[in-house]
């Protein structure tokens, strides 16, 4: 008979190997031999995240330090919770290891990405620094490290970090692109030289659009627009080939949003009653967070930062089987929900974050989405969305490296789908705003930039929040910041973007005709 060790001997190897479905073999008999094995549990989970299968992942997991007490295995249920956004859970499991105890390098670097993946970069660079206590000859660790440095402002140890991970690594290309996005390229101090020789010797698809996007940042830097430009469409030629937008599927689920609002009627009354979040939204690069640092710079609001929580309470209430968190048939079943537990169960999911101030901030630009059902489940929220000019919203978009694996960003691979994923998101935002009237506030970019007292003002009385100086001197906020705006936000209000769009042309003509075409903008 084999015996329980070599079964589990035989399991690592082949977990080792790849041999996924000879590991859960032998697995599923050394339980059947010794039902209490806890690593036999721990290494099914394994499986199971490998595969994608989350909620076995967590479940085995779960069972497994049921068993026994494991960093290691904490450490992998902690990354799980991270991946289906439950942050309470993710925070609570990690705060049951003191970081300066691990012994590997590994599970602390797998706290750290777990927790930086759901916003807690703070917590995370405590099991980053353990990881790099640990072993100084890992690249990716001293990028990860950089990047939760980045997002809490320590852009110094940032840069530190991300130079160790290019000497360790010379093509680490996430390293590349974050040392490149950190500070201003100047002649006589740039990456140029280096990031053309990484470019060249790129081969997949993901290490050229981070070089790509690396090289078109430092031209940027230099005023050389037409070489970012070109940077810019080889860099993401290739995840574009591989990841065309399907604009069939876009345009049916904008129209569907818009069908569903004007079919359902709206109760006002029928919703939870509280006044806690403030929703900030609109298309990325448009000055969310800008507003979210002004309103978080008063006393009574808190940044929740982008979160996922109402997309995913919406999904969990459909109880839709479809693998994506927004789909027609997930929002058909969502008007059928009760729109009081809708907005309960945000709530709840938020917890984790909120509850300290009066107010908070939720500013997930694509929560634009969901405007109707989220006046439905939360008629007392505040609803601010973004308008900036099209070209400028476009250019920014095209030319921002946005997450590769989620499916919100696709559009931005190529100018002239952003441009038209851009009138869809017009049009929806037209219609919002003929549907909801003045309870859904639409603040243009450019008129805070030139104006931001009055702006400020009158954002303020929206949200029924009293005047302090504060929110003008928002630059000097010193919470952290997890979106591409962690750099500029930092600053005083500058004209600097306004118009940058036409330093482009005429690599923008097209993407221009298409929104008059589309009465997005004047003809000239």
């Amino acid at each position: 008979m084999t015996s329980i060790q070599q079964l589990h001997r035989s399991a690592i190897s082949a977990l080792n190997q790849g041999q996924l479905e000879t590991a859960h073999q032998y697995l599923v008999k050394l339980l059947n031999v010794s039902p209490d094995y806890a690593d036999g549990y721990f290494l099914l989970g394994v499986i199971n995240l490998q595969v994608g299968q989350l909620k076995k992942a967590v479940r085995l997991l779960e069972k497994a330090l049921g068993l026994h007490s494991s960093d290691e295995y904490r450490a992998q249920l902690t990354k799980c919770y991270a991946l289906q956004g439950e942050l309470a859970k993710a925070r609570q499991t990690a705060e049951k290891t003191d970081p300066q105890t691990l012994t590997r390098a590994l599970d602390a670097d797998t706290f750290g990405v777990a927790l930086s993946h759901v916003g807690l970069h703070q917590d995370a660079l405590a099991f980053f620094r353990q990881a790099l206590t640990l072993t100084q000859n890992n690249a990716q660790y001293y990028y990860n490290f950089g990047v939760s440095a980045k997002f809490v402002g320590l852009f110094d140890e940032a840069e530190q970090a991300f130079e160790q991970a290019q000497a360790l690594d010379k093509d680490h290309h996430r390293a590349h692109f974050a040392l490149s996005d950190l500070k201003k390229a100047q002649a006589e101090n740039n990456h140029l030289t280096r990031l053309q020789s990484a470019f060249e010797r790129a081969r997949s698809a993901e290490s050229r659009l981070h070089l790509g996007h690396a090289l078109a940042k430092e031209y940027q830097d230099l005023g050389e627009f037409d070489s970012a430009y070109h940077a810019l469409k080889q860099g993401k030629a290739a995840m574009h080939a591989a990841r065309p937008f399907n604009h069939a599927g876009s345009e049916a689920l904008f129209e569907r949003i818009r069908a569903l609002s004007g079919a359902n009627v709206f109760d006002p009354a029928a919703g939870h009653s509280s006044r806690e979040p403030i929703f900030v939204l609109g298309m990325p690069r448009s000055g969310t967070t800008l507003v979210e640092r002004i309103l978080s710079s008063h006393s009574d609001v808190m940044s929740a930062g982008e979160l996922q929580d109402f997309g995913i309470s919406v999904k969990r209430l459909a109880q839709t089987t479809s693998q994506t968190v927004l789909d027609p048939l997930t929002l058909e079943q969502a008007y059928q929900c009760n729109p009081q537990q809708l907005g309960q169960t945000y709530l709840d999911a938020t917890r984790v974050v909120t509850g300290s101030h009066a107010h908070f901030v939720d500013k997930l630009p694509f929560n634009f989405f969901y405007v109707d059902l989220i006046r439905r489940a939360l008629p007392n929220a505040k609803i601010i969305c973004l308008m900036r000019d099209p070209m400028d919203t476009c250019i920014g978009n095209f030319r921002q490296l946005f997450t590769i694996n989620n499916p919100y960003y696709a559009y931005s691979l190529d100018l002239m789908d952003t441009a038209r994923f851009y009138s869809r998101f017009y049009d929806l935002m037209q219609h919002w705003k003929q549907l909801h009237g003045e309870q859904f506030y639409m603040m243009q970019y450019e008129s805070l930039v030139d104006n931001p007292e009055q702006q400020i003002a009158k954002l303020l009385d929206y949200c029924e929040l009293p005047w302090q100086d504060s929110c003008m001197r928002f630059h000097l906020n010193d919470a952290p910041v997890s979106t591409a705006s962690k750099v500029q936000v930092r600053e005083p209000l500058n004209r600097r973007a306004i118009g940058r769009w036409k330093r482009f042309a005429p690599h923008t003509d097209a993407a221009q005709q298409y929104l008059q075409q589309h009465k997005v903008i004047e003809g000239e």
